[in-house]
């Protein structure tokens, strides 16, 4: 399960509407995505992510931190876009659904972080009471500092560029 205790509050799994997303099925929908980065000699360092309902419909905002092996190719906007649409078709046929036939949500955004960001997290969580020993970043956000310090680093926003496949014979 997505998890990770900050402050006194616990998450186990994203979700905006009658969707559930647990930390399996994210990790696979992140390990698809960033293949894509691979010719950019680009990879995810970490990772969490946040059920945004502020917005309507809410979505959900995963949060990356990259390593760019060769910073004179950097992937562009557009492979940054299509991560989020591979992350989409990753997701269950629940959240598909929501996504496309409902609408209940909208699309998944990935916001790219600078470098160190994570650490930042972490000396947060440690600062509030979490074990040095035992701290493992978190795959789900929702306690409020952890956020408004994830957005105050953020260097990009992408978007999904289209809804991910969905019918509802095959659910798929």
């Amino acid at each position: 399960m997505i998890s990770g205790v900050i402050g006194k509050e616990n998450y186990n799994s994203l979700t905006i509407d009658s969707d559930k997303t647990d930390e399996a099925e994210l990790q696979t929908a992140v390990n698809n995505a960033t293949a894509l980065l691979h010719e950019y000699d680009t990879s995810v360092v970490e990772y969490t992510s946040f059920a945004d309902t502020k917005t309507i419909p809410g979505h959900y905002v995963i949060y990356w931190e990259l390593l760019m092996k060769d910073p004179a190719n950097p992937p562009s906007d557009d492979v940054l876009n299509k991560c989020c649409l591979v992350m989409e078709e990753s997701m269950n046929s629940v959240y598909r659904q929501c996504r496309v036939a409902d609408n209940s949500i909208g699309p998944l955004e990935i916001r790219v972080v600078k470098s160190g960001t994570f650490e930042e997290v972490m000396d947060l969580a440690i600062s509030r009471g979490a074990s040095i020993n035992q701290y493992k970043a978190p795959r789900c956000v929702n306690y409020t500092p952890i956020v408004e310090l994830l957005d105050s680093r953020t260097v990009s926003a992408h978007f999904s560029p289209a809804a991910p496949h969905w019918t509802p014979a095959r659910g798929r």
